[in-house]
């Protein structure tokens, strides 16, 4: 090996360690610096039923925010679910990592622990009882990587709502986009955030 190539070699070193670093320096003050929402600002808003939406940070969440055609605050949607004081969300998460897969019930401060946004909205045409009833009997099922409307033993993320309010015949309250490259009717996160059925109740940026 002449003292060339080890130079190369030292040098090609340093600039990999250097590389590290900064990436590390970038990410932990990210890192250190991230509050969640404090869900204690949330729950005071909240009621049976309601519909939360969150930006979430996942690799899959500009993907679901940029399907949205106007309002791109929102990624995720739950359904809340509050019994005996204890407040929960139904929600539909997709993993290919491991086996968190599918529809779920998790406590408020996790739902909100990825994100910065969050938005709470109430379907003013139904009573919201009705709509965490029924969302309750979908826990456990799979995510829906179809992303097939008429099949609900599968679930994703907005199409756990509308699974529930095709159940009352009440679907049409949520409009749904043509998506090209995969084929599909979708539910879009704008078609409850700026539909004139659902109510903003609370927007936490």
């Amino acid at each position: 090996m002449t003292k060339r190539t080890k130079l190369l070699i030292i040098l090609g070193g340093i600039l990999i360690i250097a590389a590290v670093i900064s990436v590390l320096i970038f990410i932990r003050p990210w890192k250190k610096d991230f509050k969640p929402v404090d869900s204690s600002l949330v729950i005071p808003y909240l009621k049976d039923g309601d519909i939360i939406l969150r930006q979430g940070d996942g690799p899959w969440s500009p993907a679901f925010r940029d399907l949205s055609l106007t309002d791109k605050r929102f990624s995720h949607l739950g359904i809340v679910r509050i019994r005996d004081g204890s407040i929960s969300v139904i929600n539909s998460v997709g993993y290919f990592s491991n086996n968190k897969k599918g529809v779920e019930e998790v406590t408020l401060e996790e739902f909100l622990s990825v994100t910065k946004i969050t938005g709470v909205f109430r379907a003013n045409f139904t009573e919201g009882s009705k709509i965490s009833y029924k969302a309750v009997e979908y826990v456990n099922c799979p995510f829906d990587w179809d992303f097939d409307l008429s099949d609900d033993s599968k679930i994703y993320c907005t199409e756990l709502l509308y699974a529930v309010l095709k159940y009352y015949a009440l679907e049409n309250y949520l409009t749904t986009i043509y998506v090209e490259k995969i084929k599909k009717e979708i539910v879009p996160l704008d078609s409850i955030s700026n539909s004139a059925a659902f109510d903003e109740i609370i927007y936490i940026k």
